[in-house]
């Protein structure tokens, strides 16, 4: 006989499927939105900027959800490609610049 307020083990195993089928495709969903973004247009450093944190932020979900933590991951992660973003566009920028004799 099963106690009361238990689950059973086929049921419990679902769920972890389900978290863990959501945690992929809220990573896959960022990834598609980073790419959607890169087309865009303006300078390169806002335009690397935005396309590295978002990047960022996706890789950093997958790698905080293997973790036990999205969020955090989320952030790091866009934190990082955000300023590695920028210091790349910066350098594009400046080389376009003083090649053409700005």
């Amino acid at each position: 006989m099963e106690a009361i307020g238990t689950e059973s083990v086929t049921k419990r195993i679902s769920r972890i499927k389900f978290v863990r089928a959501c945690r992929y495709l809220a990573g896959a969903l960022t990834i598609v939105g980073a790419l959607t973004l890169a087309g865009c247009y303006g300078p390169p450093t806002e335009r690397d900027a935005l396309l590295g944190g978002a990047v960022g932020a996706g890789g950093g979900a997958l790698v905080g959800s293997a973790v036990g933590s999205p969020g955090v991951g989320a952030v790091v992660g866009g934190l990082a490609g955000a300023g590695t973003g920028y210091l790349i566009g910066n350098h594009q920028e400046n080389e376009w610049r003083y090649r053409n004799g700005y």
